[in-house]
C-alpha cells in the first residue's frame, strides 16, 4: 500500500511540474454604480478560468468577449487589449517584468487577479 502511494504522489509531482500553466485566481465585481434588479443578477457570476504559461494566458474555449487590462504597482495600466471569443490564448508583451494586477471587463462585470511575469 505504501508504495502505491508513493507511485501515486511521485506520478501526480511529474504530471504537474512538466506542465507550466498556473491557474490565475480571479475576483468577481460588479461596477458599484449600477443597479441590481432585472438584467443585473443578485448574485455574483462565476469568475473565467484563466491560466498563465510564461507570458501566455490560456482561456477556456466558448468564453465571451473581454476587454484585457494590465495595470502595473502603481495602477496604470500598462497593456491593454480585447480577448475575442474565439480565441483561447493571449501572448502578452515580454517587456513587461514583474508583478501586475489582470482585469478582464464584460460589460459591468470584472474580473480581478495578480500575475508575476
Amino acid at each position: 500500500m505504501k508504495r502505491l502511494l508513493l507511485f501515486l504522489f511521485g506520478a501526480f509531482i511529474l504530471s504537474t511540474s512538466a506542465s507550466a500553466q498556473v491557474l490565475v485566481p480571479l475576483t468577481v465585481c460588479i461596477e458599484e454604480d449600477q443597479a441590481l434588479g432585472p438584467g443585473n443578477p443578485k448574485t455574483p457570476m462565476a469568475a473565467p478560468k484563466v491560466y498563465i504559461d510564461d507570458y501566455t494566458l490560456l482561456f477556456e474555449a466558448n468564453h465571451p468577449e473581454y476587454v484585457l487590462n494590465i495595470k502595473d504597482e502603481d495602477g496604470d495600466v500598462v497593456y491593454t487589449t480585447t480577448v475575442y471569443s474565439t480565441q483561447t490564448q493571449m501572448v502578452l508583451p515580454s517587456t513587461l517584468s514583474g508583478n501586475y494586477q489582470i482585469e478582464l471587463v464584460m460589460g459591468n462585470w470584472l474580473f480581478i487577479g495578480y500575475i508575476i511575469l
